[in-house]
């Protein structure tokens, strides 16, 4: 990597001395500008990794001068080196974002640490950057793969509450992307520059939950050697993601209503009441008001987060975007292992198309990430999908060949119906007959139970 400094320096003499203390440094251009307005110029038509400045600007004052640098190229670090040195300027001019203040005359060394500190500043402020902007990039909205009706009002409801504060509650079956979309709702929210801190609830053993949570004072147990902030306080300014929230003891999901109600906590063993700013998403695989009937979840603290409820639903429901996501797969794993473009051979379409996908998204995409591994052309074929899915084809062909022998019989009206009608009329029958438990008239039509209740919502007979 070679690096940009831009020395400024109204004497010429001063411009070849400090340029001559790069000389040594083969990974360093050196450009010179003599006064503001030259400097200026050179920070809009390029970028720069450090600018070393004397600050005798007359023309508009060196504060001004300073405040015009960092407006143009915030993260670029400034070095000012001069023979008008005070205590006074000097903080004058760290209040506006100097990285260092050398007063003339001047040790080389001491410059030369400075300057190298600077240049390592300004690469990793670059970098964090870039991965900043990558990371951003691929949780934007138009990178979730879906154009099925389920994934699209999902989709919808992300977009409604991403700039809001409010808790949100992501609900599906493991692997159908409740991660993906919590990150989305973070990086599209007025939080994005704060940090998003993530925790799953199961892969943490119960006796360290708490302190994970909500961190702890020195000595507040055996091992407690120092004082540690927990996540709630860590996510501060921007989001925290409570996975699998279901499984939180209770006494745990007494504290966590308390941070979600108040915005407050006490870490373990102390005393002092912290207020937290943070936005809160929670998700669970399982159904929280079952949980909630059973006494295994707090009643109170599923409805403080389930302001604003997203269900993600099943891949074998959304059958029209397993092709799109396997493609996106496809595309990514064949970029990341260095291989040509692969495509997909019809017969590998038709496999994936009849396979159930119990573990949803996630088994999707190892199968292909598996397939493209062992691929040696420029077609994926049957021979490198896993066997579980041409048994599962055939499984599927056989119920569909007894369907065809023994069909279902329905006529059609001379005057036609309409099938929204028609379908409303079945769920109705479906809860009649099953005497309103939801499980069971799911199981009647044929459906799962998250698409039942899109199917009560659609048709307005939620309660």
């Amino acid at each position: 990597m070679t690096y940009r400094v831009l020395i400024a320096d109204d004497e010429e003499r001063m411009r070849r001395v400090i340029s001559m203390e790069f000389d040594d440094m083969s990974d360093v251009k050196v450009v010179t500008a003599c006064n503001s307005v030259t400097t200026l110029g050179y920070l809009d038509a390029e970028r720069f990794h450090l600018l070393v400045t004397d600050l005798k600007v007359p023309e508009m004052g060196r504060l001004e001068f300073l405040k015009a640098i960092k407006t143009k190229s915030p993260d670029l670090p400034i070095i000012v080196l001069t023979a008008y040195g005070s205590v006074m300027s000097a903080i004058d001019a760290m209040k506006e974002g100097v990285f260092d203040y050398i007063t003339a005359p001047f040790d080389k060394d001491t410059l030369k640490l400075a300057v190298k500190r600077a240049l390592k500043m300004s690469s990793l402020t670059i970098e964090n950057k870039y991965l900043r902007q990558a990371l951003e990039s691929q949780y934007d909205f138009k990178n979730i793969i879906g154009d099925s009706l389920q994934v699209v009002d999902a989709l919808s409801l992300v977009g409604e509450v991403a700039k809001t504060d409010s808790t949100v509650l992501i609900t599906g079956e493991s692997g159908t992307g409740k991660e993906l979309i919590a990150r989305a709702l973070h990086y599209n929210s007025n939080r994005a520059c704060g940090p998003l801190i993530v925790l799953n609830c199961a892969a943490i053993p119960e006796n360290l939950l708490e302190s994970e949570l909500f961190g702890y004072e020195r000595g507040a147990f055996t091992s407690a050697e120092k004082t540690k902030r927990g996540r709630f306080e860590l996510a501060g300014g921007g989001t925290f993601f409570l996975d699998e929230i279901s499984e939180m003891s209770a006494a745990i999901q007494a504290k966590v209503l308390r941070v979600v109600e108040a915005k407050e906590l006490e870490r373990l063993g102390g005393t002092e009441t912290i207020k937290v700013d943070v936005r809160i998403i929670c998700a669970t695989n399982k159904n929280l008001e079952d949980l909630v009937k059973s006494g295994k979840f707090r009643e109170d603290l599923y409805y403080r987060i389930s302001v604003f409820p997203i269900t993600l639903p099943p891949l074998r429901e959304r059958k029209e975007d397993i092709i799109p996501l396997s493609k996106h797969f496809l595309k990514r794993f064949s970029l990341k292992m260095g291989k040509s473009p692969i495509t997909l051979s019809r017969e590998v379409e038709k496999l994936l198309l009849m396979h159930k996908w119990d573990g949803n998204i996630r088994e999707l995409q190892n199968v292909i990430e598996r397939a493209v591994i062992l691929c040696k052309g420029s077609a994926i074929l049957s021979e490198h999908l896993p066997t579980s899915i041409s048994k599962d084809s055939c499984s599927t062909e056989n119920i569909r060949l007894q369907a065809a022998v023994n069909p279902v019989q329905f006529d059609i009206p001379p005057n036609g119906l309409s099938l929204d009608d028609l379908e409303k009329q079945l769920v109705t029958q479906a809860l009649e007959k099953s005497k309103n438990n939801k499980t069971k008239a799911a199981k009647l039509l044929g459906l799962t139970r998250g698409t039942f209740r899109y199917r009560l919502q659609k048709y307005g007979l939620a309660n």
